[in-house]
């Protein structure tokens, strides 16, 4: 997650909001919520810190990623992840562009000036969709082909095993 976010790559395509929803299916509860958070806070150490009522908002964001893992975890199926991984995407969207629009003097504190941070946002939101879609992939993927390949080599030796 760290070396993904210090490569080049498309604003907000990022492959955190993966990491937590792979952690809180396959690791323990307590290393979920430690993983994303940890990756943010070394990557930013060298991408930068910001305003930190917004960091705080897109940190919680990412543990409200961790949460809906731990629901894929109990109804682990694609459409399960697949849904996980857009529901990440719209939390992320959600909570992160209200704190923008709240926490900075950039937008109006009206309905407009809301409505106008999460328009202006739309361009990130595709990459954050499409960020979580593909690592969230790539994360899930890897790791049941690993454990159908392994599963059958296993299998493959035992019964080598009984023949001989």
């Amino acid at each position: 997650g760290v070396v993904l976010r210090l490569l080049p790559h498309p604003p907000n395509f990022s492959p955190i909001a993966a990491v937590a929803l792979f952690g809180a299916v396959y690791l323990s509860r307590k290393t979920a919520f430690l993983l994303p958070i940890a990756a943010m806070i070394v990557s930013d150490v060298f991408l930068g810190f910001y305003e930190p009522t917004v960091m705080a908002a897109v940190y919680i964001s990412f543990l409200l990623c961790v949460m809906v893992g731990l629901w894929i975890k109990k109804h682990k199926s694609f459409l399960g992840v697949f849904s996980g991984s857009i529901l990440a995407g719209v939390l992320f969207f959600l909570i992160t562009n209200f704190a923008v629009w709240i926490f900075t003097p950039w937008y109006a504190k009206t309905l407009s000036g809301l409505v106008e941070c999460y328009t202006l946002a739309l361009p990130f939101f595709r990459n954050t969709l499409l960020g979580d879609i593909f690592y969230t992939g790539v994360f899930f993927g890897t790791y049941e082909i690993i454990k159908a390949v392994a599963k059958k080599r296993i299998t493959r030796a035992k019964a080598q095993e009984q023949t001989n």
